[in-house]
C-alpha cells in the first residue's frame, strides 16, 4: 500500500531529488510536446552516458512513430488512410493501440482513443474549438469499436470514414515503460524516467525511496505534497496541460468521448501503478469518468490506488491510500 503522509491538490508531477553524487546521472531532452528526464545510478559513466542515450533514444522512436503532429508518421498515415484500407504498422504501435483498446472496454468507452474524431477540430494554443454543428457532424467517428487491428499481419483499419485515433493518453507512459525495460537489461538498479505528467521509478534511490513532489493545481510554482515511492509507476492527467478559457469557461484536451467537450468535474487525476503505460491509460479515464465513477473503477483494480481533485479543489483518494491529514 502506497502511504500519502499528506494530500493536498495534485496536478503534475515533480521530482525532489538528493544532493546529487558522482554517481548519479541526469539528462533532460524537449521531446513528444514536453520535458523527458532520466536519472539513474551507475559507477561507470560510459554506461550511464549509454544507458541515458537509450532512454532518449527510445522517446524519439515513440515520437517518431506515434506523432500525430508529423504528417509521415506511421500514425498519421493510419489516420489518412486507414479508412480506405489495412495500414501495416510497427509491433509498437499494434501493442499501444490494443492495449488502448482494452482500457476502452475495462472502462466502457471513458477511455477512446478514437476522440481524436472531434479533438482534432480543436486548437488550443490558437483557442479554437469546433461549434455545436462540427461536433456532430464529427462525433460518430468516436467510436473504439471502429477500429480494428490485426495482430498477425501487423495492420489498422478503421471501419467507417471519419474515425481519427490519438495516443497521447498512453503513448508517453508506454515510452517511459520501453525505457525503464533498456535500463535493466542494461543492469542499471536504481533509475527514475520522467515524460511529462508520467514517471516510473525504478528501485529506491540508493537505501532511501524517491520522493515525489506535486504541484498545486491552480498555481504552478507551488509544492502542496511530497510522496516516497519506490519500484512504482505514477501519471497525472490535468485540465491545465493544454487548455484555453473563453467567457469564464476553460476547453482542456481531456474529452469525453459521448460529447466531444472536454470533461467536467475533475481538475487532475492521479493514479499510481505497477506500469506506466496503464496509469497513463487510467489517469484519463478516471478524470473522464469523475471523482465517484473514477474511483469505483479504481477499487476493482488490484495494485492500483488514486487521488482525485475535483473542480473545487476537494481532494478524493481510493481506499489503499492513507488518509490524509
Amino acid at each position: 500500500m502506497t502511504t500519502l503522509p499528506r494530500l493536498l491538490p495534485l496536478l503534475a508531477v515533480l521530482l525532489f531529488a538528493a544532493p546529487a553524487r558522482a554517481e548519479w546521472h541526469h539528462r533532460e531532452e524537449a521531446i513528444m510536446g514536453t520535458r523527458v528526464a532520466v536519472e539513474l545510478w551507475s559507477e561507470d559513466a560510459a554506461l550511464a552516458r549509454r544507458a541515458m542515450d537509450e532512454v532518449i533514444d527510445e522517446m524519439r522512436r515513440t515520437d517518431e512513430l506515434m506523432s500525430t503532429y508529423k504528417p509521415q508518421s506511421q500514425l498519421s498515415q493510419v489516420n489518412a488512410h486507414a479508412h480506405e484500407r489495412p495500414v501495416r504498422v510497427d509491433a509498437a504501435i499494434i501493442e499501444v493501440v490494443e492495449r488502448a483498446l482494452e482500457m476502452s472496454k475495462l472502462s466502457g468507452g471513458a477511455f477512446d482513443i478514437t476522440y481524436a474524431s472531434v479533438g482534432y477540430l480543436y486548437d488550443y494554443r490558437q483557442h479554437q474549438r469546433p461549434n455545436d454543428e462540427q461536433i456532430a457532424a464529427a462525433l460518430p467517428g468516436v467510436d473504439y469499436r471502429q477500429v480494428q487491428v490485426d495482430r498477425a499481419a501487423g495492420t489498422i483499419r478503421f471501419l467507417r470514414e471519419g474515425v481519427r485515433i490519438d495516443l497521447g493518453g498512453i503513448a508517453k507512459g508506454y515510452a517511459v515503460d520501453r525505457s525503464i525495460e533498456r535500463l535493466r537489461r542494461l543492469g542499471i538498479a536504481h533509475a527514475m524516467v520522467n515524460a511529462g505528467g508520467d514517471t516510473r521509478l525504478l528501485g529506491d534511490r540508493r537505501g532511501k525511496p524517491w520522493v515525489v513532489g506535486v504541484r498545486d493545481p491552480r498555481n504552478e510554482g507551488r509544492v502542496v505534497t511530497r510522496l516516497p515511492l519506490e519500484d512504482e509507476a505514477l501519471s497525472t492527467s490535468g485540465d491545465y496541460e493544454r487548455y484555453f478559457e473563453e467567457d469564464g469557461v476553460r476547453y482542456h484536451h481531456i474529452l469525453v468521448p459521448g460529447t466531444g467537450r472536454s470533461a467536467r468535474g475533475v481538475r487532475s487525476a492521479t493514479v499510481i501503478g505497477a506500469d506506466a503505460t496503464l496509469t497513463d491509460a487510467l489517469s484519463t479515464t478516471v478524470f473522464v469518468l469523475g471523482v465517484e465513477r473514477g474511483l469505483q473503477l479504481i477499487a476493482r483494480l488490484p495494485g492500483v490506488e488514486a487521488v482525485v481533485v475535483d473542480d473545487e479543489g476537494r481532494i478524493f483518494h481510493s481506499d489503499g491510500l492513507t488518509q490524509p491529514q
